[in-house]
């Protein structure tokens, strides 16, 4: 296709999902002015006698403006005020003045590794957008000013300055598509789900037919970075990000887990540790960033490969990183400490009971490994147990063949198959593969994290037909849970109900919890039997009679949800508008659970 027919495509789809959101609200209100000017030509009359037919439609999009008028917030973390960090804002206006980019409303600094252009639709985008410039620390504790200046460089090019307009554009409303799809799902009214089906089928359409358009766009962003910094600059910046990301990913958290089995608390300062490390080459870097270029491109990742961006930077030769001090200090002055602080205050608060409570089971675990290999024998319940303890508790420890000699005491194991296949995957052992597919049969809970790992392996090997393979098989596994969800969220007339199977002490618990709620004359509880895949968690069907004067049934019914304790999911209902259902769920369940002053 002739690059400039594709671009006009992309633009008119692109405005074609603003003429749905703007269609709806003026056909609404369109058909009030319609109906007046009607009304007017056939008699004045009549237009007084049938007025409260003009509210009708008016109503309507008056709701249905409502349900569009989604909240846009700024991105989280650290707004930099005018008076703060005078020379980040320096640079950055800097930067900002010579790629073009349009002003920004703000620059915000969070915990991440990275940085993003954000740009925040003003009323769903049609009213354009406010940019902000968001700077993660550990990004700024890593690279050098140099390097720093071309990666902002890069986010400018993706507000679409100088020539790069139109791209940035389609950049933002690929972003504003799948934000508002978000904000739309998370609404309970009516109106909101009537553009939901749109736009589930929308975003993803324009998200795959602007692809070539977004990695143009990643291109012309690194263009950006290096007409400004320098294209050295701006290779070293990104080899350096990479590198840096896996070691974060590789060795800083994982170690910092390992620290908490054997530290009674975390860390105080973490984000200055992080940036120490950060700075200090590893001598595994070589190997990151080996994988980093020899990483193969995906088809469905719009950010091309590193190789690839290198290649297009006119860099041939990739040297590692050197020991460097980064710009934080220089750039953020006395605020650095100051947010190094803030950032682990707020890390630590998110994980310091869970951190404490892992402590306690490390010290649990190391008992019990110890108490299994003190023992002759191990049954393969004990087995399974043990394998994971040696895994878990000592790293330095090859765990494939503990896996493999607990596999042959139990063969039919779900876990032993997933974690001897991801260790023969992680050797390039694709015999691993048929061990995970062993363990998605064996355990349908399984087959999310199963497929992720398939897909990574097919990915890293440059294995396309396995991709397209797991691929098929995630749709099918997307369509069963949503048939599975749609089961436990609706009543039909062609469900099957069973005997609900709770113990005396459960029947009795539900029966004091409906008791202390108050409002419910008699309950019934049955089992509802889900499609295939959907019976490991069972989902139960309460048919209730409410007592009194109930001024918001759904609320009430709400709360009886709320109240009951309950193996699984459970769905509350009256038999009004569903008689045939609740006499079908009375059949079953035979004499009431409960009913008021029953004892």
């Amino acid at each position: 296709m002739a690059p400039g027919r594709y671009r006009t495509k992309v633009a008119l789809l692109a405005l074609a999902g603003f003429a749905v959101l703007g269609g709806g609200v003026l056909l609404a209100f369109g058909l009030s002015i319609g109906l007046v000017l009607l009304l007017v030509a056939i008699s004045p009359w009549l237009l007084l006698k049938l007025a409260k037919l003009i509210w009708i439609p008016i109503g309507f999009g008056w709701v249905l403006l409502r349900s569009l008028w989604v909240k846009f917030s700024p991105p989280d973390g650290h707004r930099l005020a005018a008076h703060e960090a005078p020379a980040l804002w320096a640079e950055v206006e800097h930067l900002r003045v010579a790629t073009g980019a349009p002003k920004l409303a703000g620059i915000v600094i969070d915990a991440d590794l990275n940085a993003a252009a954000v740009s925040v639709p003003r009323a769903l985008g049609l009213l354009g957008h406010r940019h902000y410039l968001l700077l993660g620390l550990p990004l700024m504790q890593l690279l050098d000013r140099s390097q720093f200046a071309a990666v902002v460089a890069h986010e400018f090019g993706h507000f679409g300055g100088g020539h790069g307009r139109f791209a940035g554009w389609i950049y933002h409303v690929r972003a504003s598509w799948y934000r508002l799809l978000g904000a739309l799902q998370a609404q309970e009214a009516w109106t909101s789900q009537l553009f939901v089906r749109f736009f589930n089928w929308y975003a993803p359409y324009f998200d795959a037919y602007s692809f070539v358009l977004a990695r143009k766009q990643e291109y012309e962003a690194d263009a950006a970075a290096a007409r400004v910094a320098g294209p050295q600059a701006a290779g070293k910046a990104l080899v350096r990000v990479n590198v840096g990301a896996a070691r974060l990913d590789q060795e800083f958290w994982p170690g910092l887990q390992r620290a908490s089995q054997t530290q009674p608390a975390p860390p105080a300062l973490l984000y200055r540790e992080m940036g120490e490390q950060l700075r200090v080459p590893a001598s595994s870097d070589g190997d990151r960033l080996a994988q980093a270029l020899a990483r193969v491109p995906d088809f469905d990742d719009t950010h091309p490969t590193l190789a690839q961006r290198l290649a297009a930077l006119g860099i041939d030769q990739v040297e590692m990183p050197e020991a460097q001090t980064g710009c934080a200090e220089e750039l953020l002055g006395p605020l650095l400490p100051e947010l190094e602080r803030r950032f682990s205050d707020e890390w630590r608060e998110r994980v310091e009971e869970d951190w404490q409570r892992g402590f306690r089971q490390h010290a649990q675990d190391r008992a019990r490994l110890e108490a299994l290999e003190a023992q002759p024998s191990r049954t393969p319940d004990e087995a399974v147990e043990h394998a994971g303890l040696v895994e878990s508790l000592r790293p330095e420890m090859d765990a494939l063949p503990v896996y493999q000699q607990a596999l042959m005491l139990a063969p039919e194991h779900a876990f032993l198959h997933f974690r001897v296949g991801c260790l023969l995957l992680d050797r390039g052992d694709a015999s691993g593969i048929g061990h995970l597919e062993k363990a998605m049969a064996l355990d349908d809970g399984s087959s999310e994290a199963v497929l992720q790992r398939l897909d990574s392996f097919y990915r890293d090997t440059g294995d396309l037909a396995g991709r397209d393979r797991v691929a098929d098989e995630w749709a099918r596994m997307q369509a069963r849970w949503s048939r599975i969800q749609q089961a436990r969220n609706t009543l039909a007339a062609n469900d099957e109900f069973l005997p609900h199977g709770l113990d005396a002490s459960a029947t009795e618990e539900l029966r004091a919890a409906l008791a202390r709620l108050g409002g419910v004359g008699r309950a019934w509880l049955v089992r509802k039997r889900l499609p295939p895949g959907g019976e490991t968690v069972p989902h139960h069907v309460m048919l209730v009679t409410l007592r009194g004067f109930v001024w918001n049934e759904s609320a009430k019914l709400q709360q009886v949800v709320d109240a009951l304790v309950l193996p699984g999911s459970v769905l509350v209902f009256v038999a009004t508008h569903r008689r045939g259902i609740a006499r079908r769920v009375r059949k079953v369940a035979g004499t009431p659970l409960y009913r008021r002053g029953w004892w």
